[in-house]
């Protein structure tokens, strides 16, 4: 296979293979397509045929920035990791919701219950948020693969812009200033260890770590002037480099400037005002009471320090919008001189992108109407469907399955469905549900079906109706023997990733899933598919979910699918009829050309490997320091001799003394944990207990 990159172009296409099947001429009629300035463009592509790699080549030819959207966080991070893959030189970034949690603030008047925004920040994807940005406003060479949160209000990028900070050695600036202007950009100061959009000061030095990377800043000062700017690594402290000069962005996305904020706050209370008046007019004296002392929290906490909880939902004031105007988005941080947009998986992701306004303005319409907003919190919303197609220029849809919008609304639809590698989609068995005769039901021969793919290599996925039968098979399956795990919506988006890769290095053999669509998996070890109840009525058995739940076996040469079923649907009937026209078509490529399928050898990655947690990289470091003291302190004392009762003299071995070490940490880790709940230092608490998990793992596996 061959391997180059191509010439010309901000964008360098590192091509590991050259594209073959149907690839060549997709790509062609694509880039031909935006050339002759269509708007709207899909792809149908059959699952394994490689779509994401004609995609960047058809990003490469178009040359300019791209946005890929994509419907949930685990498939925009496969498919950050492969554009990489493709991409080396560029940026490419994944922008997601940096909610791993996420309970929206909201009032249900018949209940008489207000539910107070409840979120778990994961402090990785706000990282690689801000990374996104500063890529969008620095470079041209940007691939951004996100999910649908990219049409979520999201701070001016013209005042994200303006308030950076410029540092370079010799510049005059004291300690006292550096922080105060560290502080401006929404840098919080700490004296513990630095976290993303942290500093602390230590006598001549000040140390920050950015938002947008894991490094540690140092800087050096001289009496006023800047001496020294030291790039450095916060877990091993290794200096990278020294630096002459760098920018740091500010902390926050929602950055305004001081004349614009103190108008802010003017028209705030100008609103505050108008809306009291009705409330009282109204004879709503507590909601009157309500958003009077939630505003003026608020207010105080803009004056005094540039930024409150929930300041987003004074975006419009901040930004100097009017009433009704558009928010600004991700999509703002783009050129204006175009881009090109990729929507995958396009079934899915479209409706998501038509829907998320009215869901939103039915939550804020309460929240204004009891008194919890003010009414321009409205204006802190998700774009209309029709905003965002005025913000975009050509866009490509991709889908093994695109409905009916797609293929009307697009000047053409282009079909990928012959694959590089010669694979076929998978065969298709039809069995019955229920026992009968000496037919022993759909769990018992999944059982027996799984046992055979086991033996030879392969892993397999079951799709069940529910979470509880997933979780339940799961169960079962390991209580035969069968090694099994289940993964759903309630598993958090980092778990998810790291489930996924496990299955693919084979440390469980059987997946079992409700929605395993959703992950966008790319699994070339599974060799078999189980759809259980595949005759039930609903969104898991439409046609599209079965068309595209046996696209998930077609990247393995022994791919089969087993439909558990007593009747057959009208869902069933179409994904078996398209099923098989497909494949009769690439057999009858295959044949042609004297093609042997070949299952796909694809390297495990996954985004989680980039992303170690900085609170795991703490404990890492934390630990390291400590077993070095420890040992310092006690190896000496306990390598003495002593003597046993009853026995002669006697001495440790320098096993039994690690073992001795490692006790001792965990007991006085122990009681700087509870010590630590005690003054309510939770973080340095679970920083604590990972600590000790950790200890008592190594000793275990000692």
């Amino acid at each position: 296979m061959s391997k180059k990159a191509n010439s010309g172009g901000i964008f360098k296409l590192h091509k590991p293979w050259e594209p073959a099947g149907d690839q060549p001429a997709a790509i062609l009629e694509l880039a031909q397509g935006l050339e002759k300035g269509m708007k709207k463009q899909t792809l149908l592509g059959a699952t394994g045929t490689g779509k994401t790699f004609t995609m960047a080549n058809v990003i490469a030819q178009y040359n300019k920035p791209t946005l890929v959207i994509a419907h949930n966080k685990t498939l925009a991070a496969q498919l950050a990791q492969e554009f990489r893959l493709f991409f080396p030189d560029a940026a490419v970034h994944y922008f997601v919701s940096y909610y791993d949690y996420y309970q929206p603030e909201a009032y249900m008047p018949a209940s008489d219950t207000y539910i107070e925004k409840d979120a778990s920040i994961n402090k990785e994807i706000d990282m690689l948020r801000h990374a996104t940005t500063q890529a969008l406003l620095t470079r041209h060479d940007v691939i951004i693969v996100a999910s649908v949160s990219c049409i979520y209000g999201l701070g001016s990028p013209e005042e994200y812009e303006k308030v950076n900070l410029k540092l370079e050695v010799g510049q005059k600036m004291d300690r006292m200033e550096l922080m105060k202007s560290l502080i401006k950009i929404h840098f919080e100061r700490t004296n513990a260890d630095l976290t993303p959009g942290t500093f602390r000061s230590i006598g001549s030095r000040v140390e920050f770590m950015p938002v947008s990377e894991t490094v540690m800043y140092q800087i050096e000062m001289k009496g006023a002037l800047l001496y020294k700017i030291i790039k450095i690594d916060p877990v091993s402290s290794r200096i990278i480099k020294e630096e002459k000069n760098i920018f740091i962005f500010p902390a926050k996305h929602f950055i305004t400037e001081e004349v614009k904020k103190k108008k802010a706050i003017v028209d705030i209370k100008k609103e505050l005002d108008l809306q009291l008046k009705k409330f009282k007019k109204e004879g709503k004296l507590l909601e009157g009471e309500r958003i009077k002392r939630r505003t003026n929290y608020d207010l105080a906490m803009i004056k005094e320090v540039g930024y409150c909880n929930g300041i987003e939902n004074y975006s419009r004031h901040l930004s100097g919008k009017n009433e009704g105007e558009p928010p600004e988005t991700l999509l703002s941080y783009f050129p204006k001189t175009g881009f090109l947009t990729i929507i995958d998986e396009s079934h899915v992701t479209l409706p998501q992108l038509q829907g998320m306004y009215a869901g939103d303005a039915s939550r804020k319409n309460t929240l204004v109407e009891y008194g919890f907003r003010l009414p321009s919190a409205k204006d802190n919303r998700p774009l209309k469907y029709e905003e965002f197609k005025e913000r975009i220029g050509p866009v490509v849809y991709v889908s093994a399955t695109p409905s009916e919008q797609e293929r009307t609304q697009s000047e053409q639809v282009v079909e990928q469905i012959i694959r590089p590698t010669g694979l076929v989609d998978p065969e298709i068995i039809l069995r019955g549900v229920s026992e009968k005769n000496n037919y022993k039901g759909q769990i018992s021969d999944f059982i027996l079906e799984t046992e055979k793919t086991i033996k030879a290599g392969f892993r397999i996925l079951a799709t069940t109706l529910t979470k509880k039968m997933a979780e339940d098979l799961s169960t079962y399956l390991k209580d035969k023997k069968i090694k099994a795990e289940y993964l759903h919506s309630d598993i958090k988006t980092m778990e998810r990733i790291k489930i996924l890769t496990q299955f693919r290095k084979g440390e469980f053999d059987v997946l079992v899933g409700v929605n395993l669509l959703r992950e966008g998996l790319d699994l070339p070890e599974v060799a078999l598919i189980g759809i259980l109840d595949a005759d039930k009525a609903g969104f898991l058995r439409s046609e599209t979910s079965l068309i595209q739940t046996i696209g998930r076996a077609a990247r393995n040469s022994e791919g089969r699918v087993i439909l558990y079923a007593d009747i057959m649907t009208n869902a069933m009937d179409y994904a078996i009829k398209e099923t098989t026209r497909r494949r009769n078509i690439q057999l009858a490529y295959n044949k042609k050309h004297g093609i042997t399928p070949k299952t796909i050898m694809k390297k495990i990655k996954d985004i989680t490997e980039q992303l170690e947690s900085e609170h795991g990289k703490v404990v890492n470091a934390e630990l390291k320091l400590d077993l070095e003291i420890f040992k310092r302190s006690y190896k000496k004392e306990l390598a003495k001799p002593f003597k046993p009762v009853g026995l002669g003299e006697s001495h440790l071995s320098d096993g039994e003394i690690e073992d001795l070490i490692y006790e001792k940490i965990i007991k006085m880790k122990e009681k700087e944990m509870n010590k630590a709940v005690k003054e309510l230092d939770f973080e340095t608490a679970a920083i604590l207990r990972d600590e000790i998990r950790v200890l008592k793992t190594r000793l275990e596996k000692k």
